[in-house]
C-alpha cells in the first residue's frame, strides 16, 4: 500500500528509469555515473515508498512490471519537468546538463570542433556525452535517459522529433593502387564481386551500407570473418588489403591519414546520409533543441 505522505525523489526516479531502459542494474548504474548498490538502493526505496515492485529482477533478467509501464510515463514526464526547472533558474535553456548521445561514425568527427563551441557559446552548460549504437540511443530517449541524440535521419520513431542538419556523401576506402583508386565516377555497380569490409551489426553505417547493396542489386564480394565496432578498425583492415569499405565524408581526412590508402567518389548524386538532432516530441525545449541544432550545423565537419 503507498503511503500517502511518501515523495519520491529525483534520483530515484532517474534510477527506476534508467533500470526500465537498460533492462540490466549494472549497466544504467554506468550510466548514471553512481555505483550499482546506489542504484539498488534508490529503486528499493522507491519500491518502499509506492508499495509497489517496478521492476521484476532474476539471476538472468530484469523486466519491468505492469505497474512498472503505467507508471513510466509520468516519471520520465516528472524528470523533463526537473530537467526545465534547472535550466530555467539558470536563466538559459541550454544551461545545465545536457545529455547528448552520439553515434559512433561522428562522434569522433565533431566532437573536437563541437565541444569548444559549446563552452563558448553556453558556459553555463554541461554536456555528458553518450557514445552508442543508434536502437539504443533511441531507447535512452524513450526512457528519459537522453535528452537528444545526433544521429543519421530518419529513425522512423514514433513520438520522436527529428531536425535534419546535413547531408554527406559515402566515399569508397581503397588499399593504395587498387583498381577503383582515385576514380570520382563511380557507380554502386563498381562495387559488384568486391570484398566489402563492415562495421559489426548494430552500426546505422553497416545498414546503410547493406541497404545500398540490395537497392542497386549489388553482390559484394567475400570479406571473410572480419567485424570491426569502429571506422578506425575497419580502414586498417583495408589497408591490410582486407577488401573496401564506405566511410562517411566527415571520416576521410581523419582515418585516411594512416596507412597506405586510397579513396574512390561516386558520380552524383552520390549516396550518403543526413545527420540530425533526435529528440522526444512531449519535452517541452524543442526550442532549445532547434538552437543547439543551429549551432551543430555552423560546426559541420569538412
Amino acid at each position: 500500500m503507498t503511503d500517502q505522505t511518501y515523495q519520491p525523489t529525483l534520483s530515484q526516479l532517474r534510477a527506476f528509469a534508467a533500470i526500465a531502459e537498460y533492462r540490466h542494474f549494472g549497466t544504467a548504474a554506468a550510466r548514471l555515473s553512481v555505483s550499482q548498490p546506489t542504484l539498488s538502493q534508490a529503486l528499493a526505496s522507491l519500491e518502499n515508498g509506492l508499495g509497489l515492485q517496478l521492476i521484476e529482477r532474476s539471476t538472468r533478467r530484469v523486466l519491468v512490471t505492469a505497474a512498472g509501464k503505467r507508471l513510466l510515463p509520468q516519471a520520465m514526464a516528472t524528470l523533463e519537468a526537473a530537467d526545465r526547472f534547472i535550466a530555467s533558474a539558470m536563466g538559459d535553456g541550454l544551461g545545465g546538463a545536457l545529455r547528448l548521445g552520439i553515434i559512433p561514425t561522428v562522434a569522433p568527427y565533431v566532437l573536437p570542433t563541437l565541444l569548444p563551441e559549446l563552452r563558448q557559446q553556453f558556459p553555463a552548460m554541461v554536456p555528458h556525452v553518450i557514445e552508442d549504437q543508434t536502437a539504443r540511443l533511441l531507447d535512452g530517449l524513450r526512457g528519459g535517459v537522453l535528452d537528444v541524440a545526433l544521429l543519421a535521419l530518419p529513425t522512423k520513431t514514433t513520438g520522436m522529433i527529428e531536425i535534419p542538419l546535413y547531408s554527406e556523401e559515402f566515399v569508397v576506402v581503397t588499399p593504395s593502387g587498387h583498381e577503383l583508386a582515385g576514380r570520382a565516377d563511380l557507380s554502386p555497380a563498381d562495387l559488384e564481386a568486391q570484398p566489402l569490409l563492415l562495421l559489426d551489426e548494430g552500426h546505422c553505417l553497416r545498414d546503410q551500407t547493406l541497404d545500398l547493396c540490395r537497392a542497386q542489386e549489388i553482390r559484394p564480394g567475400p570479406a571473410g570473418d572480419t567485424r570491426a565496432a569502429s571506422l578506425a578498425t575497419v580502414v586498417q583492415c583495408v589497408a591490410g588489403g582486407l577488401g573496401l569499405t564506405l566511410i562517411p565524408q566527415m571520416a576521410v581526412g581523419a582515418e585516411t591519414a594512416r596507412g597506405t590508402l586510397d579513396v574512390a567518389r561516386f558520380a552524383a548524386p552520390a549516396p550518403g546520409r543526413t545527420l540530425g538532432l533526435a529528440f522526444r516530441g512531449s519535452t517541452a525545449r524543442t526550442e532549445d533543441y532547434e538552437h543547439l541544432a543551429d549551432v551543430i550545423r555552423a560546426q559541420r565537419p569538412v
